[in-house]
């Protein structure tokens, strides 16, 4: 096993100007209210970009959506839902004894990791199943990346009796195996992409050919804050909680809200769980980490705000890793949940306007991450999250002792097992493998 590091990391990567832990410049904009009264536009980002056959999908979500986010009774079924089921809320966790030995700033974290499922993303599994019901939708679609999105999905179905259906590229049905096999158990169907690159992107254009195959009875479930309207605004008001539990939990701990909070960016979902609340708070410095992967290199990362040009896929206007011409480029992540071409359309806006930091982490660095948090806190974490908080570690030895940083643990880290293990304990994890083959 190799040692972990504490140290300020340093990488080539590390060399090229990007914007990086902006503190706010705004001075009265209050974003909360932009989002929240949307039409599907924040600043020049986002859109219904759309097959006509689904219009009146969107037009019917966009309905029942806005009818439900203000109704006494759909809230009330939504908070007992994320008590009863989810576990909510989940714990503000102080990361004393790392926060000692980097010196500098105190960091806390946010363990989402302890919802039911695992990660943040039952969060908007369940908002969006009850949406649902309401429509009167017997069928849901789902994509999934590191899986955490599918297991939601798929236990959040079995709760309500719902069919699901999931599409999972062929490499992160692979190499995320564990929540493969609870998604099946819970009765979903869980179907691998095999076209492109076979990784998240694919699996979203599957599902959206099956919506469009079955457009009456499907809701297409999307996993995170991008996507046509309302997607992205619907991903952030379920993943809301998140942002008001970490201010509530950090007020009642510290006395007043944190200098900064830090998220991993995939589409963005888990992050504009933990801005959103923040967002007018313009003492708070909020940070997305974006997956930095092996190098700068086209096809070799998924930092899509770091490196991408502005365009339009999937449904709606925002930053895409695409070549000149406007074609997707292969993306790479250690972490399946991070291997996605574009970014949240409200994320792009908030990053436009200063309001939104952007960073990356590689591979190696998250891995880092991982393992020092679990030897010196005793918590797993996701590999996602480990991007956050591999940022996190590097920053921390810049400020004082009375500087309070929050990272979002979006999800925990049983799921990487296969990558962790292999990258630990290769050896070991190979000797086992074939002792049970010989068995």
């Amino acid at each position: 096993m190799t040692e972990p590091v504490l140290m300020k990391f340093k990488s080539k990567m590390e060399k090229v100007a990007i914007k990086s832990t902006i503190k706010s410049t705004a001075s009265s904009t209050n974003y909360k209210n932009e989002i929240y009264d949307s039409d599907g536009y924040y600043g020049e980002y986002g859109g219904v970009f759309i097959p006509e056959v689904l219009r009146n999908n969107m037009d019917e979500l966009t309905h029942t959506f806005n009818a439900c986010k203000s109704d006494p009774a759909f809230l009330a079924e939504l908070d007992l839902a994320f008590k009863e089921f989810s576990g909510r809320p989940t714990a503000l966790t102080p990361l004393s004894k790392l926060s000692d030995e980097l010196g500098g700033a105190q960091l806390y974290l946010k363990r989402e990791g302890l919802n039911h499922t695992g990660a943040h993303k039952i969060n908007h599994c369940i908002g969006q199943v009850l949406l649902a019901k309401r429509m009167g939708k017997t069928r849901i679609i789902a994509e999934t990346g590191a899986g955490q999105h599918g297991y939601a999905t798929a236990s959040v179905c079995a709760r309500y009796g719902l069919e699901c259906i999931i599409y999972m590229g062929k490499i992160d049905y692979e190499r995320q195996r564990p929540n493969v096999y609870w998604m099946e158990l819970l009765g979903a169907k869980v179907i691998p992409v095999t076209e492109g690159s076979q990784t998240l992107n694919d699996a979203v254009i599957a599902a959206f050919k099956d919506l469009i195959a079955h457009p009456k009875e499907s809701h297409y479930l999307l996993g995170s804050a991008v996507g046509p309207h309302p997607f992205p605004l619907i991903n952030t008001f379920f993943q809301k909680v998140v942002g008001e539990e970490i201010k509530s939990q950090i007020t009642e701990q510290i006395g007043g809200l944190p200098d900064q909070c830090i998220a991993c960016v995939g589409g963005g979902s888990n992050a504009m769980g933990m801005f959103y609340e923040f967002l007018d708070d313009e003492s708070v410095t909020l940070t997305g980490v974006e997956a930095g992967g092996k190098s700068s290199k086209g096809g070799e990362h998924a930092a899509k705000v770091s490196f991408g040009k502005k365009g339009i896929f999937e449904g709606y206007y925002s930053y895409f890793l695409q070549d000149n011409d406007g074609n997707i480029n292969d993306t790479h992540s250690v972490s399946a949940g991070l291997d996605y071409c574009g970014v949240s359309p409200i994320l792009a806006h908030l990053y436009d306007k200063d309001r939104v930091g952007f960073s990356y982490a590689t591979d190696d660095q998250a891995l880092n991450a991982v393992q020092v948090l679990a030897q010196k806190e005793g918590i797993i974490l996701a590999l996602e999250s480990a991007h956050a908080l591999a940022h996190a570690m590097k920053i921390a030895p810049e400020y004082s002792k009375d500087h309070c940083i929050v990272v979002n643990g979006s999800g925990r880290g049983e799921k990487d097992l296969f990558i962790t293990m292999r990258h630990f304990q290769k050896d070991k994890m190979m000797a086992f493998l074939k002792s049970q083959l010989e068995s």
